[in-house]
């Protein structure tokens, strides 16, 4: 990289993702911590900021479920730090990218859609690479095994993600 490009790189606004679910407490906090490692991983931490939320205000304020901290420690990501907070029409406004988990968050957030703001909604799935699954299931009622599933399909959708961010924003 030339150092034109590399001033470039470091004077850009940062490219905003949303990862979004029903709760707040098992997908898209799942979402969020991988996608962030792999933005970590890709020292691309001052140029894409993540965060998520939920449709519903269930669990605003609360850690992820511990079923999914555990599977995401598994994988040496770590969602303590996490907090539910409920979407909103702002997100619009303040997100590039807003990820909804399955049809019915996708059709709650659109709800929301303020027509003037910058956030473009997709279903997270769509960036898949490995899976050909629309959705994100919800583990919350199932075991622990639905917890590894949804990592796994979050994983493959964080790295189709990441491409599609790397090509369309020259990262």
């Amino acid at each position: 990289m030339s150092t034109n490009q590399k001033d470039m790189h470091n004077q850009q606004k940062p490219v905003k993702v949303l990862f979004v679910c029903m709760g707040n407490i098992c997908r898209s906090p799942t979402a969020e911590g991988a996608f962030q490692k792999l933005v970590h991983d890709n020292n691309l931490g001052s140029v894409i900021a993540v965060d998520s939320a939920g449709t519903h205000a269930y669990h605003i304020g609360s850690s992820p479920d511990n079923r999914a901290q555990a599977t995401a420690l598994k994988r040496e990501i770590d969602l303590s730090s996490l907090r539910g907070r409920q979407f909103t029409e702002q997100d619009y406004y303040d997100f590039d990218y807003l990820l909804a988990m399955d049809n019915s968050n996708y059709r709650d957030m659109k709800k929301l859609d303020p027509s003037d703001g910058k956030g473009q909604l997709f279903l997270f799935m769509d960036f898949a690479q490995q899976h050909s699954e629309t959705e994100v299931p919800d583990p919350y009622y199932g075991g622990g095994q639905g917890f590894e599933r949804v990592f796994d399909m979050v994983q493959d959708a964080s790295q189709g993600l990441l491409d599609h961010i790397r090509k369309l924003h020259g990262l």
